[in-house]
């Protein structure tokens, strides 16, 4: 990791990925291209950038989908798509659009979340129909094998989303989750049915680097797991 990649950056930010992310994210390393669900802005898009990837980003939201367009034109490896994904097709949810830019937006009502985060809640919601990574990679025409890895952030409904694309989680060799190990939103993904599900998938948990801790409530963890069998 060098001037390339300081160059692309810059030092401050070069500096931040040596030193304070160089274990979690050395992952991004051995990869050619990732799908990020549960893009809002596409916030690491100059990361992502740096390490030269592919990326497909997907977000629900229309207005924070086009902000995320503006963001990525100057980015000719980055591309964004609208789409709510879930485990199956053609479901209508409705989904609670969070006051802190929709990034803690979610199908799921706010539980423990409101104690860890109380500056944050919804202010109002839209209603949005479903589908699969599969299906969004058939109808957009994408090859999955262009992506080794994928990141999912989105509020909780991260084993849905795995589980309904479960026929192609072999393609990746890394799964990258933003996961609670209390219950955040109502009936959210928790950490241990998480690793459970991605053992069963043939993955390995690599790593588990604290976001955030609150007292009483619970933690956040960014869990990254790697394939060890098809």
């Amino acid at each position: 990791m060098g001037a390339g990649i300081r160059k692309v950056i810059g030092e401050r930010s070069y500096t931040r990925l040596r030193y304070g992310y160089q274990a979690e994210h050395s992952y991004l390393r051995k990869i050619r291209g990732l799908i990020h669900i549960g893009a809002n802005e596409g916030q690491e898009r100059d990361f992502y950038a740096a390490f030269r990837l592919h990326v497909l980003w997907i977000e629900p939201i229309p207005n924070v989908f086009e902000e995320l367009k503006r963001n990525l034109s100057t980015f000719p490896k980055q591309h964004a798509l609208n789409y709510l994904v879930t485990e199956e097709d053609g479901k209508e949810y409705e989904l609670h659009i969070a006051d802190n830019g929709g990034a803690s937006s979610s199908i799921l009502d706010l539980a423990k979340h409101t104690t860890m985060y109380p500056h944050i809640a919804y202010k109002g919601t839209i209603t949005l129909t479903s589908a699969t990574l599969n299906s969004i990679l058939t109808a957009e025409r994408i090859n999955v094998g262009q992506y080794d890895a994928m990141v999912l952030d989105t509020q909780g409904s991260e084993l849905k989303i795995l589980q309904g694309a479960a026929s192609l989680l072999s393609n990746f060799k890394f799964i990258k989750v933003e996961v609670p190990d209390f219950e955040s939103y109502s009936g959210c993904c928790q950490i241990g049915e998480l690793s459970a599900f991605m053992s069963s998938s043939g993955f390995r948990e690599r790593s588990r680097h604290v976001i955030l801790h609150t007292p009483g409530v619970g933690t956040y963890f960014e869990a990254i797991f790697q394939r060890i069998r098809r």
